[in-house]
């Protein structure tokens, strides 16, 4: 079957630029295919798009400080937050494919072209995904001194009165969905800005409980102010022992974990990738680091990319389903 090209007439400027792009191209495909040069070859830029302090940037700056030791070359940590991830992710999305610009991201980065209409990158083909780093179950809190001590008892109270349930973005609030559907919940979904503004409003009294991650909660529950009361995933948590699972207080399928998953721009070399992966698996298994992460509430979850690739499309579909049940439509 012939092939029909487009036979415009381009001047002498676009045929020189593009002569020298196609011979840039294929003179880093033979590069590579020659033998990869010293990676990275300057400073490396982790973009965390999310503000700091939070769980996100902990991760990343534990990891970027044992990365930074290992290669002798700087991995700098840079917080671009705002809408929710997309506008860190987009800088991300335009950077150079070399690998010197990476992103560390949660599962609302997989959760975001449920609920946004507009973003200014297909989330899918944007990015190359390089490996999930770790991730935690979402949890349940309540106010220590509150009414409700054990998760039955919220649970209890929600059937029978319309309760506010705090979320901060898709993840946690997808999750809440999720757990008034398991339980046939009077739950009403309150949007908030950051984990930390919801965690203040429990704390003071003027909101029933709130979806997050562990890594916001921790330092509140170790304060004596707030309490875990349920724990979206298999198994009770080492970190909040009395706090039961939903599937142990009758709620089956709500499991939300919060990932940190670390990507680059499409097209980042594949040796470049399996570096990556080789070094994150030798900078986490060191004892210390495990426990650095461990006490944050994060547990060490190294995923292949391929495995990595299958994990955000389950993710992404789960999602969807719960989204589409409960009516929530981009926005």
């Amino acid at each position: 079957m012939a092939t029909h090209f487009n036979l415009s007439h381009p001047n002498r400027r676009q045929l020189l630029a593009g002569l020298a792009s196609m011979a840039a191209a294929g003179a880093s495909a033979s590069a590579w295919a020659q033998g990869p040069a010293r990676y990275p070859a300057k400073p490396v830029t982790l973009v965390v798009p999310y503000a700091a302090g939070g769980g996100t940037d902990i991760v990343g700056r534990l990891v970027a400080q044992r990365l930074t030791e290992l290669w002798g070359q700087s991995m700098v940590v840079e917080n671009r937050s705002g809408a929710n991830g997309v506008i860190g992710s987009s800088s991300v999305a335009r950077a150079a494919p070399d690998g010197h610009t990476l992103m560390l991201v949660v599962g609302s980065h997989a959760i975001n072209p449920l609920l946004m209409k507009s973003l200014p990158y297909d989330t899918d083909k944007a990015f190359t995904p390089i490996t999930n780093i770790a991730s935690s179950p979402s949890v349940l809190v309540v106010q220590a001194g509150g009414p409700y001590k054990t998760l039955p008892e919220l649970l209890a109270a929600a059937r029978k009165e319309e309760l506010g349930c705090g979320y901060s973005e898709g993840l946690t609030r997808l999750t809440g969905e999720l757990i008034r559907q398991a339980g046939n919940l009077k739950l009403t979904g309150v949007p908030y800005k950051g984990g930390a503004p919801i965690m203040v409003d429990i704390i003071g009294g003027h909101l029933p409980m709130g979806v997050t991650s562990v890594l916001t909660a921790l330092p509140h529950v170790r304060s004596g102010a707030l309490r875990v009361v349920g724990v979206a995933g298999e198994r009770r948590m080492a970190l909040f022992p009395e706090a039961m699972t939903f599937k142990e207080a009758g709620l089956e399928g709500v499991e939300s974990l919060s990932w940190y998953g670390l990507f680059g721009p499409a097209g980042v070399p594949a040796p470049i990738v399996a570096q990556l992966n080789q070094e994150l698996k030798k900078i986490t298994a060191d004892p210390a680091l495990q426990k650095q992460m461990h006490d944050q509430g994060a547990d060490i979850m190294l995923t292949p990319p391929a495995e990595f690739r299958s994990f955000l499309a389950s993710e992404t579909k789960k999602w969807a389903q719960v989204a589409q049940r409960g009516g929530i439509k981009a926005e």
